[in-house]
């Protein structure tokens, strides 16, 4: 299975058939039989194969609930079928008793089961859909369930920047990750940036001492990066000031700071503070979901992924990030708890699963090409569970890694298209990876996928761009392909006037409304490059496209206005979301493209005027 491919977790077999599930001579597996496969292809019999999609016998794209529950009711003579909209249906009960059936069929064969995403496979294409927010949010449900020994809460405030007073009170949030009882079993990465933000300075020396840790403490707006009286003494008391209210025994070196926001501002420390209790009454047990939305910025909607392992040990993982995204080291911002006990003892070892899950998906998406100060991925175990292996636990977190990661690049700042670039046939993976990030960072691309324009040259430019003169001979024998469509090959353009409009048309139909609180769907602009010379090395980048939406919330993301007397005036975009609800510009006029005197006039009225959007 290649690296990069998002994999779930099935029983053995031993004929090689029946790869997601067994059929229905074969015995149930015993537990601690277990591989590692990408996701089955279930034909009518019930039986699997390794390939890279999940059908039903008539051929139409499932869920991974559902290709579980196709599997598992085929394993007991039952049977399904596909509707004419897509949807599975099987005796009573529909869609849903189907997938209940099949996850519980999962879970008494020793199957872990985790919601995948096709986003890294080369040539497939999602077709599932969301017809509303609360559609999305009824999904996340399941999927946001907390593993044991957790808990989260969140709450807001405001505060007053003191580099620009004169904007008056801005929202903020706190969010709060707790464990029951202090872990030695955790691992982080972060940014490269030369100029890493305080919660980055702080976090290295918590990895470098030691030390258990219990709680994660997370502030959005403000990111605490090298502000005029430094950063690290307010990271530190909001630290204190969560182990106070929380009682923890580690104190304040038992927490975890991480912040995002406007870069150069001083954190608001005593608001932050103040707030903390607050934030402590809200802990609960049942669910991730606050804390995957008390962490978002200018993100449009919240981001879960998750895996429940056999014995019902969980790992479940949250992401924020829609701009300066192109990590070298993590998102701006994930964190990842999981109940197992996790394979190895040694906290180096964890180190290195987690950078390599990392490396097969946030270290391979880019939006705009911009690495944040404030990148930070974070992984927590609570140990209440016994674990899988080593190799069960390392697919399960690469595969939630890489869902987070293909929905940050989804629900990028103006995304209307993801761009899924796989690069095949090069020297080495870091050249396969170079020429993959070209392309989806190439802004003259981006822009004619942004419009729906199959302008090919731009893509082949782009490549050949990255690969120089020292690439000449990977570049003899190129081939590229858009949407399965050749549209370069042996040295020239293969265009004509059908296939102009076929290519148009995969443009359009992976195109989605930017300024949409939810995913409408999961389907990418497939673009292959096989790279002559016969090397081995393959990457897969995925990346968004550049659109007038993107311009527009950076570039007055602080809006530079005058006020009654003429004086001028600072504001900033109203972007930051409460309680689900948002306080973007989007939200306050319907269309995401709010006039300046409109948000003056509800800047005017307080933070409590976009609260109330």
């Amino acid at each position: 299975m290649p690296e990069y491919a998002p994999a779930f977790l099935a029983p053995a077999s031993s004929s090689g058939i029946a790869a997601g599930l067994p059929r229905r001579s074969q015995p149930h597996p015993q537990p601690e039989s277990h591989i590692v496969v990408p996701t089955a292809t279930f034909h009518p019999a019930g039986a699997g194969t390794a390939a890279g999609g999940s059908y039903d016998a008539c051929g139409s794209r499932l869920s991974w609930q559902q290709a579980a529950a196709v599997a598992a009711l085929a394993a007991v003579g039952r049977s399904t079928r596909t509707g004419r909209n897509g949807a599975l249906h099987g005796g009573r009960g529909g869609r849903k008793a189907i997938t209940q059936a099949g996850i519980d069929l999962c879970r008494r064969a020793k199957v872990a089961c985790r919601a995948s995403t096709t986003a890294w496979l080369p040539g497939e294409q999602d077709t599932g859909s969301f017809s509303s927010e609360s559609d999305y949010l009824n999904s996340l449900s399941d999927q946001a369930k907390l593993p044991a020994g957790f808990r989260v809460g969140t709450t807001s405030l405001s505060f007053i920047p003191a580099e620009a007073p004169d904007m008056g009170k801005l929202p903020m949030n706190l969010t709060v990750i707790c464990a029951d009882e202090p872990t030695e079993a955790y691992a982080a990465v972060f940014t490269k940036n030369a100029f890493p933000g305080a919660p980055i300075l702080v976090g290295r020396k918590r990895l470098q001492a030691g030390a258990p840790l219990q709680a994660i403490v997370i502030n959005n707006k403000v990111s605490n990066v090298f502000p005029a009286n430094g950063g690290e003494s307010a990271s530190e008391a909001v630290c204190k000031a969560a182990a106070d209210a929380l009682n923890l025994p580690g104190g304040a070196s038992s927490v975890l700071p991480s912040s995002t926001g406007v870069i150069g501002w001083q954190l608001p420390t005593s608001e932050l503070v103040e707030a903390m209790p607050q934030a402590v009454t809200t802990l609960q047990a049942d669910s991730i979901l606050p804390a995957a939305r008390g962490i978002m910025t200018t993100d449009r909607y919240p981001k879960v992924s998750s895996v429940e392992f056999p014995g019902g040990g969980r790992l479940v993982g949250i992401a924020k990030g829609a701009g300066m995204i192109e990590p070298d080291m993590a998102t701006m911002l994930c964190f990842l708890l999981t109940d197992v006990e996790l394979p190895e003892s040694g906290r180096d070892a964890l180190q290195s699963l987690l950078a390599d899950a990392t490396r097969v998906s946030f270290n391979s998406c880019s939006v705009d090409g911009d690495e944040s100060t404030s990148d930070t991925v974070a992984l927590l175990s609570s140990g209440r569970v016994p674990g899988p292996s080593k190799d069960v636990f390392s697919a399960a977190l690469r595969a939630v890694c890489q869902e987070l990661a293909a929905q940050v690049v989804r629900n990028g700042e103006g995304t209307r298209h993801v761009i899924r670039v796989a690069v095949t046939g090069a020297a080495d993976d870091a050249t396969a990876l170079r020429v993959a990030k070209a392309v989806v960072n190439g802004p003259l691309f981006k822009s004619a996928v942004a419009g729906n324009d199959p302008n090919v040259g731009r893509l082949v430019g782009k490549v050949g761009q990255a690969l120089g003169s020292e690439g000449a001979a990977m570049a003899q024998g190129c081939i590229c392909r858009i949407g399965g469509e050749v549209i370069f090959e042996g040295g020239q353009f293969t265009l004509d006037g059908e296939k102009e409009l076929r290519l148009a048309g995969h443009l359009k139909a992976a195109e989605m409304a930017s300024e949409s609180k939810f995913p409408p769907h999961g389907r990418v602009v497939d673009v292959q490059v096989e790279l002559g010379g016969g090397g081995s090395g393959k990457a897969i980048v995925l990346g968004s496209d550049l659109t007038k939406e993107y311009v527009e919330i950076n570039s007055d993301y602080r809006v530079l206005t005058t006020g009654a007397q003429g004086e001028p005036l600072l504001r900033v975009r109203p972007v930051v979301r409460f309680g689900g609800r948002c306080c973007g510009s989007g939200a306050a006029t319907g269309s995401g493209r709010a006039a300046p005197i409109q948000r003056e006039e509800l800047w005017a009225a307080g933070p409590e005027a976009f609260w109330k959007q």
